[in-house]
């Protein structure tokens, strides 16, 4: 993670001290639970509490520096902090992680770090829905052009443009509500997760004051398929940002124009062209969603540990919990606000959408026909006729719209007059059932 494109709220969720702050939680816990269950002693275990909590209350950049100095000795991050953390405890430190392995405390402390993380991208995606139902509702029935491969297909209006993202978001939503749910689990279960040494009542205490499930079967790590789930769902959601940010890529060509993002004051788009006004919102979206999309193979390679456990997802986890829970948060931030000030254009919509004269009412013409007796084939043949005709000569001093070409076909002819074709081809008939719709998205 850069800070560039860090927020500080979930970056300090991956800090030294926060990390360090949570595994003494977890020790903490565990011992107040052995304590009652008379494992160790109970005054031992307040001492741990009371001690351990003025030590990690506040964590110098000497106490971090002191930290890696033990490890660079040990060689291991769980011991190097726990023999810190016992400097500043007394005798009493030994009772601390008493049956406990280094991984009950690092899954653990991952996955309240990963439940955290989940809750501000749902707050997050929160601010992107509320954006784009606004936006939606505002162009519910604001008229232009649908694309299929680019290439104009039929009317739409750019409210309901706007709520098919909106429904996607929803879904996204529901995504990273479960991901939460998936990796909300704790374990405290000793080498190898027998609970040979440790009674599993304080797995129980531990997850419960951490508002976690206690895990199932942990092996000595929490299985690995429930992060890649986590992290699979974010990259779906990154995929979704993309989606709607290549729309508004595409909707700022120069050639199109139909909307744009805000153009600040004082904005510049080039160094070395001033009218240049470059949609860096939605390209740089477009390249966070691979940045976080680019970890959900890591995620999936790390299922496959060897036997009851291996460290082999460590160094990933290490990289790719941070990186991709910052980067998504900052990119739904991006998404909204982008959503919120998007310059649109109405009236260029409306150029847009007339400029092929007319041919993308084509299906309402075809449907017309069949109805006034025509065969499906014949049909077809017919509005394509006058379509083509439409096209190529769209621009020439002989070109005519595609009723008149349409009116100029025997076949067509014979089965409408111009007040019949005009009110097949009535574009009031896109929006019919643009309220059915809405009602469907939005209830």
């Amino acid at each position: 993670m850069i800070p560039r494109y860090s927020r500080p709220e979930m970056v300090a969720i991956w800090s030294p001290e926060n990390r360090y702050r949570i595994w003494f939680e977890i020790e903490a816990l565990a011992a107040e639970a052995m304590g009652q269950l008379g494992t160790i002693p109970a005054e031992a275990a307040r001492v741990i509490r009371e001690k351990g909590a003025q030590r990690v209350a506040h964590i110098s950049q000497a106490d971090l520096d002191r930290i890696d100095e033990i490890e660079r000795v040990t060689r291991h991050d769980v011991i190097a902090f726990l023999t810190w953390l016992g400097e500043g405890i007394g005798p009493e430190a030994r009772f601390m992680h008493q049956g406990m392995t280094s991984s009950d405390v690092l899954d653990t402390c991952l996955n309240v770090q990963l439940v955290r993380a989940a809750d501000l991208l749902i707050r997050d995606m929160d601010a992107l829905l509320a954006a784009l139902r606004d936006r939606a509702i505002e162009f519910k029935f604001t008229p232009t052009i649908g694309r299929s491969h680019g290439i104009h297909a039929e009317p739409t209006t750019f409210g309901l443009k706007l709520a098919g993202h909106y429904a996607e978001f929803v879904r996204n939503r529901a995504r990273l509500v479960a991901a939460r749910a998936e990796v909300a689990t704790c374990a405290i279960s000793g080498p190898v997760g027998t609970f040979a040494s440790v009674d599993p009542r304080v797995e129980a205490h531990v997850a419960r004051h951490l508002g976690l499930e206690v895990e199932p079967v942990s092996t000595q790590v929490i299985p690995r398929d429930r992060h890649a789930a986590y992290f699979a769902a974010l990259a779906v959601v990154a995929s979704s940002i993309e989606r709607l940010a290549t729309e508004v890529r595409h909707l700022q060509r120069s050639e199109v124009r139909e909307a744009e993002e805000f153009f600040h004051a004082g904005q510049k788009g080039s160094s070395a062209m001033p009218h240049k006004r470059n949609p860096v919102l939605s390209e740089n979206l477009t390249g966070l969603a691979r940045i976080v999309r680019g970890y959900a193979v890591p995620a999936l390679e790390n299922v496959a540990l060897w036997h009851e456990r291996d460290i082999s997802h460590s160094s990933v986890e290490r990289m790719i919990g941070p990186d991709a829970t910052v980067t998504l948060d900052f990119a739904l931030m991006r998404a909204a606000g982008m959503m919120e000030k998007l310059t649109v254009y109405p009236e260029r919509m409306v150029e847009n959408l007339e400029s092929l004269g007319g041919v993308v009412h084509s299906q309402k013409v075809l449907l017309g026909l069949t109805q006034a007796g025509l065969s499906r084939e014949a049909s077809y043949a017919a509005v394509q006729r006058a379509a083509m005709a439409t096209w190529t000569k769209l621009g020439k001093e002989d070109a005519k719209v595609f009723a008149e070409n349409l009116l100029a076909d025997p076949e067509v002819s014979a089965k409408m007059d111009a007040a019949t074709l005009a009110k097949v081809m009535d574009p009031a008939r896109d929006f019919t059932n643009v309220e059915t719709i809405f009602s469907r998205v939005f209830g």
